[in-house]
């Protein structure tokens, strides 16, 4: 990923200041609307662990699995089953048409419908004493058969909750906003953030060209990934460039969300991405077959059959559902105010929820 620089936290974390990096960081995700950090609280060895938890839920029947689902809370709990949601640029006027004035190198691959992916959202960190968007901040959904469910999710997801905090805290101080290195974070202690690893069965959809997750920005404030076993993510940097992510081994991605470009004005914008079946893809999953049949073939073998789910290991990081969400400053200019009208976090989520076919708005029926 050329252009986009490996941020190390460790001097921030270790003695709570290294302003030359915070302001690196700020530009960076002004330009790019991605990061690449290392965090040395972060292990490879966590990710795997919690990777190897995941392909065996998702490799559940349907049957199954759907009974972790809660379509009355917009799924924003538990399982959300595959062709369910819908890419948001199939939904957004003029997306489709946006795409076809784009160089045809850096043009995302149209949805053709929903996504085939499935997904898991496990609420990490605190649940507000009160709240007006309950749905949005309900209680965590525990599957069957995994005595380790709770531990493994809870020790990565707050171990990646622990990078994003301070990440924020670093762009709230390079970005040079008035409240400083709390500004993000003051706003987050009870902010619905969801570990959130998505699921895609390579054995059914597994061509290249599929479409796994459609060309869309998160809706959040910063959405931070551990590595997957299999390549598919694609970026679009702020000028354009579609870049195959490929995140350097102990580091974290994190995108910019919708949230943040609220919060900055449009200084940041939330980063463009797609994820698909790509060559790379391909090429993998036949190095794992291959690797899988050799197994499978050579029973004194030790080796180790290699699932054929790709499991992202993904993690939202909200705003509080009960904040108001505007520019802060000194990014709130009276043009910027009208711009970016004051909104409740909780309205924002449930319209970005509805334009995805997932919610209904609290003010409908």
């Amino acid at each position: 990923m050329e252009g986009v620089p490996t941020f190390d936290m460790s001097k921030f974390i270790n003695s709570g200041s290294d302003s030359e990096t915070c302001k690196a960081m700020a530009d960076c995700i002004h330009r790019t609307g991605i990061l690449i950090i290392r965090d040395p609280r972060v292990t490879e060895v966590d990710n795997s662990t919690f990777i190897d938890m995941m392909e065996k839920y998702f490799e559940q029947d349907s049957h199954t699995k759907r009974e972790d689902a809660r379509p009355d809370i917009f799924y924003q709990v538990g399982a959300t089953p595959e062709f369910v949601e819908i890419p948001r640029c199939s939904q957004e006027p003029g997306c489709e048409t946006r795409i076809a004035q784009m160089p045809e190198q850096h043009r995302p691959l149209l949805p053709k419908g929903p996504d085939c992916k499935e997904r898991f959202f496990w609420r990490i960190g605190e649940t507000p004493p009160t709240t007006q968007f309950p749905a949005l901040n309900a209680p965590a959904v525990k599957p069957k058969h995994f005595p380790k469910w709770e531990d493994t999710m809870n020790l990565w997801g707050h171990k990646m909750m622990a990078a994003v905090y301070t990440a924020s805290e670093m762009l709230g101080e390079g970005l040079g906003l008035k409240e400083g290195r709390k500004a993000f974070t003051s706003r987050m202690k009870y902010g619905p953030h969801l570990l959130a690893p998505t699921g895609t069965n390579l054995e059914r959809f597994g061509t290249k060209g599929t479409v796994i997750a459609g060309f869309h920005y998160d809706l959040n404030l910063l959405t931070i990934h551990g590595k997957s076993r299999y390549p598919g993510l694609y970026v679009w940097l702020r000028g354009g460039e579609k870049v195959l992510v490929k995140v350097p081994d102990g580091c974290l991605l994190i995108q910019a969300g919708k949230q943040l470009e609220i919060l900055t004005a449009g200084y940041t914008l939330p980063g463009e991405h797609e994820v698909v079946v790509s060559q790379e893809t391909v090429d993998k999953i036949n190095l794992v077959k291959q690797n899988n049949q050799t197994v499978a073939a050579d029973t004194t073998s030790k080796g180790k059959v290699q699932s054929l789910w790709r499991i992202s290991s993904t993690l939202f990081s909200h705003i509080e559902s009960d904040v108001l969400l505007q520019p802060l400053e000194p990014f709130n200019t009276e043009e910027n105010m009208k711009k970016y009208p004051p909104v409740l976090t909780g309205h924002q989520v449930e319209a970005e929820l509805k334009m995805i076919k997932l919610a209904k708005s609290s003010t409908e029926n």
